[in-house]
């Protein structure tokens, strides 16, 4: 694919709830241009987007792919990406790079919850948008019910551009409202309007002009007049009522039979911006810390944004990018601005799904990829070290669920340290943890499905095997009342005997001080060369606690009297000593559980408050305050973490998938005794 001046690239991000055909529709786009010579299937597992195995397995997208084709004069960069809320992350990179939107409706399902997840983030990314009815051919398809739907739940300036001759098995194709032509067949030719469409046409076609022309204030006089308005003047009224966001323009058609899909191709070709046409970009200065303009010149310093990262088993690392200003070329050398380093460019490339096409350069507006850059991640920005421009890396939302990474032999375990930080790398929404308390490597993300995807591409790009597991709580132990405990180690033997005494006093500290060890001995009671051997064995002691061997926290402990021999006294000695007695103290000292306890802020739509509140209730959770607004509550709770270590799930599941959630730790609290019974218990198993 030779190169592209920026006004004839269009970057569109296709958008959907799953199962609404993106995947289809992109594979039905890629053929209709030429640019692959075979139409494949998802349920054979052959679409150019889909390549991935765990793709391929599940029938779903997981990762977002890049499907450069061309159309007209146009390269078009399109960007399909995962429907399925766990892999979001794909969605918000897909959108960062893109200067418009197709979203995906099924003609039989309607706008479902990942739509409107999808028509949320591009009104913030306030990208101008398409809407695309899909599956026309299926059983149950109305295209006018979905229109309404459409029109209820994201407003009235969504309007149809074109309207459906027939539906489900009989559907033949389309009526173009602007040149009242009507299509039909594969590949779509001329064909009459059916007389029971044309009032309709008529009709739809009236009110997309007068929705349209009200970006013109000449063309609002002329049609107020009854004048008539050209094609050439609703095709430029509709572009830039799309660009504005004004209009929405709604297209229809069949993925799977590839009918009215080119179409589409025209309608991105003359409705979606060029990188030339966006809204100027803004980025940091990383000398001087002011926001500068970059412009989509290709004459103008190198500026590119790597968002995403892959690792190739056999290529290695692959970092994809977006040019927003100048030039790059292969086997060049380029400044990376996050990392003040210079990065050296090898061989760059377009990618087709899973296909490379080598490439010498690519220009702005422009988007590729390069293998094996040294330092380089995602969010980072490459540019020339005369104009360091940074540009503000894509926010991720943190991960919602937790889970512990148990390795399957010896040998993953010594290879899981350095791969589970190179899938991370991959996803931004994952993130690992070491839980010292419990002993635990924890690997976070958006949900089950988002976490079963993890753990297959450790295995099957890393060769690591691994088991996800529920993660265990981090308990403590505490005491409630002040205790003095003794203990005397004496043992005799052949030759040197050992002997430690020590005293103890216990007090519990305020909830968070943590363990405290002071020394109170007068009078040489306790050598001070012994009293280092004490601290170690009550700190070593500590940490198994006596009711389920939890560390033991906000205590007090007072080292105040205790003996020596002068022979037969020993560190070793007074270390058993100090462990002892702790242990004994904390037995005495009436000693309770405590369990964390997490901040939660929940947002939810107001009809599922209710359901909400009553499910925290049955765990133990304490709602602190709600506040209204714009048709959603943000709930302000606090949980033991024990009970919502699995509210990803059970929040999508009341909310039908509507629901977010974020937790932070608080603090501890002492677990109810009844509760602390059956924990103690099943730690003893």
């Amino acid at each position: 694919m030779h190169h592209f001046e920026p006004e004839k690239i269009r970057n569109v991000v296709l958008l959907s709830h799953s199962g609404a055909g993106k995947t289809s529709l992109s594979e039905a786009m890629l053929f209709s241009s030429g640019a692959i010579s075979r139409l494949g299937n998802v349920i054979d597992g052959t679409t150019t987007s889909d390549y991935d195995p765990g793709e391929i397995k599940r029938q779903i997208s997981i990762n977002l792919s890049l499907l450069p084709c061309q159309w007209k004069d146009c390269k078009l960069n399109l960007i399909d990406t995962p429907g399925y809320p766990d892999f979001v992350a794909e969605v918000k990179v897909g959108l960062s790079v893109s200067e418009g939107a197709v979203i995906v409706v099924c003609a039989v399902s309607g706008v479902e919850v990942g739509t409107e997840q999808v028509w949320g983030y591009t009104g913030e990314a306030k990208l101008p948008r398409l809407i695309f009815v899909n599956k026309m051919d299926r059983e149950n398809a109305n295209f006018f019910n979905t229109l309404k739907d459409i029109q209820t739940k994201l407003g009235t300036k969504c309007l149809p551009i074109q309207l459906p001759i027939g539906s489900q098995k009989d559907f033949q194709g389309i009526v173009d409202l602007v040149t009242k032509k009507a299509y039909s067949g594969t590949p779509l030719k001329e064909t009459e309007i059916p007389a029971s469409l044309q009032s309709e046409v008529d009709s739809y076609r009236e009110k997309l002009v007068e929705a349209v022309v009200e970006v013109d204030d000449e063309l609002i006089a002329k049609y107020l007049d009854g004048e008539e308005i050209s094609e050439e003047q609703i095709y430029r009224c509709i572009k830039e009522a799309t660009k504005l966001g004004k209009v929405v323009p709604v297209l229809l058609g069949s993925a799977l039979k590839n009918i009215a899909v080119t179409p589409l191709l025209d309608v991105i070709h003359d409705y979606i911006p060029s990188p030339k046409e966006r809204e100027v970009l803004k980025a940091t200065n990383a000398s001087t810390g002011a926001e500068e303009a970059v412009e989509a010149v290709s004459g103008a310093p190198l500026s590119a944004l790597v968002f995403k990262t892959s690792n190739d088993p056999r290529v290695g690392k692959i970092s994809y990018f977006r040019v927003y200003s100048g030039v790059v070329s292969s086997n060049s050398q380029v400044w990376n601005v996050n990392k003040s380093s210079a990065e050296r460019i090898g061989q760059l490339f377009v990618l087709r799904g899973k296909t490379q096409e080598a490439v010498p350069q690519l220009s702005v507006g422009d988007i590729g990829a390069v293998a094996k850059l040294a330092s380089t991640t995602t969010g980072d920005t490459l540019g020339s070290r005369e104009r360091q421009l940074k540009f503000a890396p894509v926010e991720f939302p943190a991960p919602l669920l937790n889970m512990a990474v148990q390795p399957k032999s010896r040998a993953d375990l010594d290879k899981m340290s350095t791969v589970l930080p190179r899938i991370c790398e991959e996803d931004l929404t994952l993130k690992v943890q070491r839980e010292a308390d419990i002993g635990e490597i924890l690997l976070g993300g958006m949900g089950e499905t988002h976490l079963d995807v993890a753990a297959e591409r450790l295995s099957s790009k890393f060769g690591v095997e691994v088991n996800l597991q529920r993660p265990k709580v981090p308990y403590k132990e505490t005491i409630t009342v002040p205790v003095k405990a003794e203990y005397k180690h004496k043992k005799q033997t052949g030759g040197h005997g050992q002997y430690g005494h020590v005293l103890l006093e216990l007090e519990p500290s305020p909830r968070g001080t943590g363990f405290e060890f002071a020394v109170r001995v007068v009078g040489g009671a306790v050598p001070r060369n012994y009293i280092p051997a004490v601290e170690k064995g009550v700190n070593e002691a500590r940490l198994e606690g006596v009711l389920g061997g939890y560390p033991v926290v906000d205590v007090k402990v007072t080292l105040y009297d205790g003996s020596f021999h002068p022979v037969d006294s020993s560190d070793m000695s007074f270390k058993i000593a100090g462990a002892q007695a702790l242990k004994k103290g904390l037995a005495e000292g009436q000693p309770v559980l405590l369990e964390p306890i997490v901040s939660m802020i929940i947002t939810v739509p107001e009809a599922f408050t209710g359901d909400i509140i009553g499910d925290l209730n049955t765990k133990r959770a304490r709602v602190l305050g709600m506040n209204p607004g714009n048709g959603v509550n943000i709930i302000e709770a606090q949980a033991p973490l024990s009970e919502v270590l699995r509210y990803a799930i059970d929040l999508r599941s009341i909310t039908q998938g509507r629901g977010t959630f974020t937790t932070q730790f608080s603090h501890y609290e002492e677990v109810p005794a009844p509760i602390a019974q059956k924990v103690i218990a099943k730690r003893g198993q």
